[in-house]
């Protein structure tokens, strides 16, 4: 099998470009690196390519090991036929090499097996070649009587002899083939309410479980055709059913199940057995097929809705990590909380801590006089530009209080919520107790909450992707796969916006390409040790940061204020005598290039690029990256984002008429539209339907999280605290 050559094919690339790709994944380059600095040899190809050849690769590998030991086995046993051997080289799939493989898998204890053993298999051969026999059946049944094997009866025989050919019919790959064709296409997803428990004890329990049962209301007479069935959907009644609220199975049209294998096993269509064989080829469905042909259906369906949902929580997670950070801003953070009090922090432009408390303006306290005093007087202390309100219990009671203060005081200071998931696992976590010794568990999320608002990226990487809280059933999906696919886009992220060796936390390093925990620690402990670095060819003095890892990592790591303006670059340190080349042609000295995009982009039209490149002696690709990079060192990708909207007053749900137009800041998307702030209590949820006045097949084509959209209300439910919103002219 030319593994290249499949994925070439697939991905609709050049041969070439993979045998590029696995060479460097080989020699330990990341995807990072490669997409960056790698574009001559890959011809370019992004992140998200390189991902899918690294993980179709190891699919193909696995293939191909599970190939050799299905081989190995079935040659063990001198049942390798050449036909055998070639349709099980011919496979692309494993669960293909799978259903050749079952006929010859070690069995358990079953009962064609117990029937082979008391000397059937004979009969059950006789019974499938002898479509003609005109003889005494019952004089044939009786020669296979043998007591001492357990045949006492020619009924025994003949049940002996129907249970090996219905074996022998599940066994059979082509009829695996094509019921699972017809099942995957042909049937339909039936959920209904699970019956309900009698005694006294599961009653009471019952009453405990109400409220979660009628999140499944729409699921207790639900069908819909299998191939229409959406992802969300899937997940939903796959929780149902482990939660024992709903009972779920597969509805077909049995008769013609049954006609397909019939069509595919006999070798003849007119036999003197064909009621015995009817009824052999309805028990095997019944009893061996459809059961396990069911679970691999429902698994495949569970497989595309979790990849689905995977890949709708990376997207709204990049979308969240990639919001602009909020420079140059004192900030004050606070955890909102009824019983147990808001947490409040202020932390300057740098992150540092500044001062924290604790207030009660909610009930059963109330102490809002006592709170108002606090926060005003932490206002006017730090100069507080900006209060970050965390999204989590009691935060419009907070976002009230705090406009209210805001009003009263004629504050030039203004507040947003931001989706505080995640703050009290970090406030808990061996990171919040390094960084912050002295303070309690509850007084370190409020500090998290304001540091998200003042560069999210560098803050949320120190919390598990999982618990960010952008996705939809993410606790109900495969964990290893989700876990993945997070830490994919949390590096693809960190790399793509680089980092300050200078202020990065050891958290953030962690996460460059070519770097782990252990080097990303040192440096932060070279950092406190020695200073600042000055030049990007100190990081070779890290312990453990060799000639390979400053490679993979020395682009992504910036320094500002350097001794080497291109050490505030995406330039690789092995292009610089390159960028020193085209610098020299331009007659532009290094320490000026801050300030000479203008003069660098005309030169390079004069040129032309193609041209520019041969002579300096790099690949055009690499040219076009350097230019782009001079032309603004040190920019900051996120900065063409739109910020955040920043209030300064409140709105209740009762102010909201239909008709009203707003803007708003999408906090999650997901298979059937999206929830948005529009600055009341309640996110309001516009509807697949109303994104766009064209069909919109997936909400992510046209909007993210983080974006700041314009909306209507089309509807209002005060009642169910529901709010409708629209996007469409």
């Amino acid at each position: 099998m030319n593994i290249h050559a499949i994925i070439a094919n697939e991905l609709s690339i050049k041969v070439e470009q993979v045998d590029s790709v696995i060479k460097l994944f080989l020699e330990d380059a990341t995807i990072p690196f490669i997409a960056r600095y790698r574009k001559e040899a890959t011809g370019g190809l992004d992140e998200e390519i390189l991902r899918q050849i690294e993980d179709r690769r190891n699919y193909l590998i696995l293939l191909e090991e599970r190939r050799e030991t299905i081989l190995k086995s079935i040659e063990e046993q001198g049942k390798l036929t050449d036909e055998l051997k070639a349709k099980i080289m011919d496979c692309v799939k494993l669960q293909e090499l799978e259903d050749l493989y079952l006929p010859y898998k070690p069995k358990r204890k079953t009962r064609g097996t117990i029937a082979k053993a008391k000397g059937l298999e004979p009969l059950a051969i006789f019974i499938l070649e002898n479509p003609n026999f005109t003889g005494n059946f019952d004089e044939k049944l009786s020669e296979f009587i043998n007591e001492e094997l357990g045949v006492a009866s020619i009924e025994e025989a003949l049940q002996g002899a129907k249970d090996i050919i219905a074996e022998m019919i599940s066994d059979d790959a082509e009829v695996r083939k094509i019921v699972r064709e017809y099942l995957s296409e042909s049937s339909t997803v039936n959920s209904e309410k699970a019956k309900e428990k009698s005694s006294e004890e599961q009653i009471s329990e019952k009453q405990k479980e109400k409220d979660k049962k009628e999140i499944y209301q729409i699921y207790y007479e639900f069908k819909i055709e299998i191939s229409k069935i959406k992802p969300y959907q899937t997940l939903a009644i796959n929780r149902g059913e482990k939660e024992k609220v709903l009972k779920i199975n597969l509805s077909f049209d049995e008769p013609v199940a049954l006609k397909l294998i019939k069509k595919k096993f006999l070798k003849y269509f007119e036999s003197v057995f064909m009621e015995i064989l009817d009824q052999t080829i309805e028990d095997s469905f019944t009893r061996l097929i459809f059961p396990s042909i069911e679970k691999e259906i429902r698994n495949y369906l569970t497989e595309i809705a979790d990849l689905h949902a995977i890949e709708i929580f990376a997207s709204n997670l990049r979308q969240l990590l990639l919001q602009p950070p909020l420079l140059n801003k004192i900030i004050m953070g606070i955890d909102p909380g009824f019983v147990s009090g808001s947490k409040v922090a202020v932390i300057d432009e740098t992150g540092k801590y500044l001062e924290g408390s604790t207030i009660y303006p909610h009930p059963p306290q109330n102490k809002i006089e006592e709170a108002g005093k606090v926060v005003l007087n932490f206002i006017k202390k730090y100069k507080v530009d900006v209060i970050s309100i965390g999204n989590g219990t009691a935060s419009r009671e907070t976002e009230f209080f705090i406009a209210e203060l805001i009003k009263k005081n004629n504050l030039k200071c203004q507040y947003i919520i931001v989706n505080e998931a995640g703050a009290s696992v970090y406030s808990a976590s061996a990171i919040a107790k390094k960084e912050f010794p002295d303070l309690e568990a509850s007084q370190r999320g409020n500090i998290s909450i304001g540091r998200r608002l003042l560069d999210p990226l560098a803050e949320l990487v120190k919390i598990d992707p999982k618990s960010i809280g952008v996705g939809l059933y993410q606790h109900d999906v495969d964990q290893k796969l989700l876990a993945e696919k997070l830490d994919f886009v949390v590096e693809s992220c960190v790399n793509y916006v680089g980092v300050d060796v200078n202020t990065a936390s050891a958290s953030l390093l962690t996460y460059v390409s070519g770097l782990n925990k252990r080097i990303a620690e040192n440096i932060v402990k070279h950092r406190e040790k020695i200073g600042k670095f000055k030049e990007r060819k100190e990081l070779i003095d890290i312990t453990g940061l060799g000639e390979k890892a400053f490679e993979q990592s020395a682009g992504f790591l910036k320094i500002r204020d350097g001794e080497n303006p291109l050490d505030n670059t995406f330039i690789h340190p092995e292009s610089y005598q390159a960028t020193e080349k085209l610098l020299g042609k331009i007659n532009l000295p290094i320490a000026n290039i801050k300030d000479s995009g203008a003069m660098i982009g005309i030169f390079l039209k004069q040129k032309g690029s193609k041209k520019l490149a041969e002579e300096i002696g790099i690949g055009e690709p690499t040219l076009i990256d350097i230019i782009e990079n001079l032309k603004k060192p040190g920019r900051d990708p996120r900065e063409d984002i739109p910020k955040p909207i920043l209030r300064s007053d409140v709105l209740k749900m009762e102010d909201l008429q239909v008709g009203m137009k707003l803007k708003g800041t999408v906090r999650n998307v997901v298979d059937f539209g999206a929830f948005v702030d529009i600055g009341v209590k309640q996110d309001g949820l516009l509807h697949i339907s109303q994104i766009a006045n064209k069909f919109v097949k997936n909400p992510l084509d046209v909007i993210n999280v983080g974006d700041i959209i314009d909306v209507t209300i089309v509807a209002i439910d005060l009642e169910r605290k529901r709010i409708s919103l629209s996007m469409k002219s």
